[in-house]
């Protein structure tokens, strides 16, 4: 097993260089910069061709991208420095960690949220086949399934106002936006925390109870089942102990897009909740071409990709017992 998790962790130094370069060709790949969309006015400012030429040699603009990435990522590696926004003229590093603390926030308790209520829900539905549960379950599954998030969030943006009169717009009301910390502002993010958390949950629980019934239902009728009720186990512990640890499979394997969804969030959903999380910043940082932002943000996401598929790959080999015999 370490010589497995000592391979896994070598391979993960050239993917991750690898990743980096993409990234940083993709931010590279539209006509233009941050710079060109300046001169053209679209940024909102007015700036003159002196300057921009200076601002273009300042930041190796006028160098072939391959000394570009290596000036970013050699900044990256050996200094920490992630290089400084265009847009916001701040450095990266700034910009990220002010909205990291939120996102992460947001992003795990939704997560939470999703295991919470899916897999008993899953369970149940497997286990009470065609049942009038299940069926309902199944009917807000696909209603989950089928309605966007940002959509979801646009009504119930106007449920909470129309009827309940509380302020939906962003994390905090307009009062706590930018006070200092205290035990009043900790308890209005919390009325205002669940609307995004059900709304960003929706998508993903309507989809695990999907999965988690369907592989709860490919491994009751297997023959080890029948074995261990023959032995005279009580059915609440065939059920934990063997189909359902293995029915968890796919739920421990999607492990690998759960820690990039930390960080990114749901950037559409975040754009209509008007959510100061990372998304949004993604976002904008891609339509204004500010390519130190972007690119970082690419990269923090495809790091926390690859860290996520080795620890996936690990609790799967740790899960199942078939698995740990081949590694």
């Amino acid at each position: 097993m370490a010589i497995y998790i000592f391979k896994r962790i070598l391979l993960m130094i050239p993917t991750l260089i690898l990743v980096s370069m993409i990234a940083f060709a993709i931010i590279q790949a539209p006509p233009g910069d941050f710079l060109t969309t300046l001169m053209s006015g679209e940024a909102g400012e007015t700036v003159d061709v002196v300057q921009i030429e200076a601002m273009r040699a300042r930041y190796g603009l006028d160098q072939p991208i391959w000394v570009q990435y290596w000036k970013w990522i050699s900044g990256i590696v050996f200094h920490g420095d992630f290089g400084e926004s265009f847009e916001w003229k701040r450095p990266v590093n700034e910009l990220i960690w002010d909205r990291f603390g939120l996102t992460v926030l947001i992003s795990s308790i939704t997560l939470v949220f999703i295991w919470v209520v899916s897999i008993p829900i899953g369970i149940y539905s497997a286990t009470n086949k065609y049942s009038a549960g299940d069926y309902v379950f199944t009917v807000f599954g696909f209603i989950g399934l089928a309605i966007p998030n940002f959509l979801l969030a646009l009504v119930l943006m106007y449920i909470s106002f129309q009827y309940f009169g509380q302020s939906v717009g962003g994390l905090f009301s307009p009062a706590f936006v930018q006070a200092p910390w205290s035990f009043a502002r900790v308890g209005d993010l919390l009325a205002h925390l669940w609307l995004p958390v059900i709304i960003i949950g929706t998508a993903g629980t309507a989809s695990l109870i999907r999965i988690m019934r369907a592989n709860l239902l490919d491994e009751l009728p297997k023959p080890y089942v029948e074995a261990a009720r023959a032995r005279g186990l009580s059915e609440f512990r065939i059920r934990v102990k063997y189909p359902v640890r293995i029915a968890l499979n796919p739920l421990v394997s999607a492990l690998a897009w759960v820690f990039p969804a930390l960080v990114s969030g749901d950037a559409i959903t975040s754009i209509v909740l008007n959510l100061q999380t990372t998304g949004p910043l993604l976002y904008r940082a891609l339509q204004s071409q500010d390519m130190y932002l972007a690119g970082s943000l690419i990269l923090i996401l495809s790091v926390l990709t690859v860290i996520g598929t080795l620890l996936s790959d690990l609790l799967l080999a740790w899960l199942d017992p078939r698995l740990r015999a081949e590694v």
